[in-house]
């Protein structure tokens, strides 16, 4: 699902993740003069808030995309930056005093684990800090879309049965985790999309579950899919301003 040119993820969902990534790191408390990991980093449009705020040499970066680590690599040549997975973080324990993870959860294999490495990561008494869109309640920048898919697909589970989406369950999560003072929140952003094609062209690059699945539907399909998105753009919630659960908690060590 991710394995696409970065140019393709940032129109796609860098577009929403490059305006949430200083209102996250805000809410995470992130400070200058700490060592900092961005989990799950994809082409680096958290990475490069962290950078502003603590310089590049003391952040790192891990995703499983090659061309995603590659890309952020490029725009951050004085991070760390490595191919890895959330579930086996190739550092240290107690190496950080903060581990961020922005849209990451959702796509984990095990979230659980994925968090727990977070803190096995980070020193004690340090932060943990996740986010996932809202899909619970249909306030994500996908949810319109994974409504109009329904028409072509009832039986489409789209990503609101993803590990997150909803409130409480990422305090479930860090708290499965050995996390302490878990403490939940929304973050919003509000970005102009400027009209319906501007928003629905990067649907059709094949990035994500909801890229994927449009990609592998037929013409007419792609079709139906289309017209219904223009139907609630753009007062569709989500679209011009999303909503994610955010959150934090301590790392016990």
């Amino acid at each position: 699902m991710f394995d696409v040119a970065a140019d393709s993820y940032d129109r796609y969902m860098g577009r929403y993740a490059i305006p949430l990534a200083p209102r996250f790191a805000e809410f995470a408390g992130v400070q200058p003069g700490w060592r900092v990991v961005d989990v799950g980093a994809g082409p680096g449009a958290l990475t490069g808030v962290l950078a502003e705020i603590v310089g590049q040499s003391a952040v790192a970066a891990v995703d499983p995309s090659e061309p995603f680590v590659a890309t952020n690599r490029e725009r951050h040549p004085d991070a760390e930056v490595l191919v890895g997975s959330a579930e086996r973080l190739p550092f240290d324990d107690g190496n950080f005093d903060a581990a961020l993870a922005q849209l990451v959860v959702q796509f984990m294999d095990d979230p659980v684990v994925g968090v727990a490495e977070m803190g096995r990561v980070t020193r004690p008494g340090g932060v943990v800090a996740a986010c996932v869109w809202d899909f619970g309640t249909g306030r994500a920048p996908l949810s319109a879309f994974w409504t109009a898919a329904l028409a072509v697909d009832p039986s489409l589970k789209g990503e609101r049965d993803l590990a997150g989406v909803a409130p409480g369950q990422l305090t479930r999560i860090f708290e499965d985790a050995g996390l302490d003072a878990v403490e939940e929140s929304e973050v919003a952003v509000t970005l102009d999309l400027g009209d319906f094609d501007a928003w629905w062209q990067p649907m059709t690059l094949g990035v994500g579950p909801a890229g994927s699945w449009l990609a592998a539907q037929p013409a007419e399909a792609q079709a139906v899919v289309r017209e219904r998105c223009r139907e609630v753009y753009p007062d569709a919630p989500g679209i011009g301003t999303a909503v994610v659960w955010a959150a934090r908690g301590r790392a016990t060590g």
